[in-house]
């Protein structure tokens, strides 16, 4: 005779509900950001915390380089078209400006939202403007960021992987400088190759003859 097993026991009803509260509220913060992306063709994000000029963004922690790259590219666009991060969640960041509300901003973005946390983001700035001596906040948060975005009067800089890291041919794979200069003219106001290559003069119209008709 097979020895007697016992029935499993099933779960209680308290802890079935925790996991059903734990599965549905991180499916609709994830379903959330998913949704209320302003644009399908860069990954989901969201701003864990903003403080003056600074912004924190954390993205899935699946997310690749070359998205993280993509939504970068998204906020370069908006800043040379339009200048207003608005649609992208930003809060203005030198509101009192009258040349733009967003004249200078940097962008953190990071794949574990807990650096994204506005107590984190403060202990950087205080640490990053020498108002704090804990160095290790500093580094430590520069080296969890995945991507950055600056715009400072009138310059711009994007990149990829930790600040900490050195660009170099050994980190070039996860670390590296996508544009780095003044920010150019507005997309929308740029002249195409085409348009940039003068036309043709017409050909000379026949002057008019002023010779008589022979009578018929």
């Amino acid at each position: 005779m097979w020895p007697f097993s016992p029935p499993k026991k099933e779960l209680d009803i308290v802890v079935k509900l925790a996991l059903g509260v734990f599965v549905t509220s991180f499916a609709l913060i994830w379903g959330g950001m998913y949704l209320s992306r302003p644009d399908r063709s860069i990954p989901p994000y969201s701003v864990g915390s903003q403080e003056g000029t600074a912004i924190a963004v954390h993205v899935p922690g699946w997310t690749s380089d070359a998205e993280i790259e993509t939504l970068i590219a998204r906020f370069r666009k908006v800043g040379r078209e339009t200048g207003d991060f608005g649609p992208m969640k930003f809060r203005p960041t030198t509101p009192d400006d009258p040349l733009g509300r967003y004249r200078r901003l940097r962008v953190y973005i990071f794949t574990h939202d807990a650096w994204a946390e506005p107590d984190i983001l403060h202990k950087y700035l205080e640490a990053l403007n020498g108002l704090s001596e804990d160095r290790s906040m500093k580094d430590s948060f520069e080296n969890a960021v995945r991507g950055f975005y600056r715009v400072e009067d009138g310059l711009e800089e994007g990149r990829i992987g930790s600040l900490l890291t050195e660009e170099s041919a050994a980190t070039a794979a996860f670390v590296h400088t996508l544009f780095k200069g003044p920010v150019t003219a507005p997309i929308s106001g740029e002249a195409s190759p085409e348009s940039e290559i003068e036309p043709p003069a017409p050909a000379p119209l026949p002057s008019p003859t002023t010779s008589a008709t022979p009578g018929l």
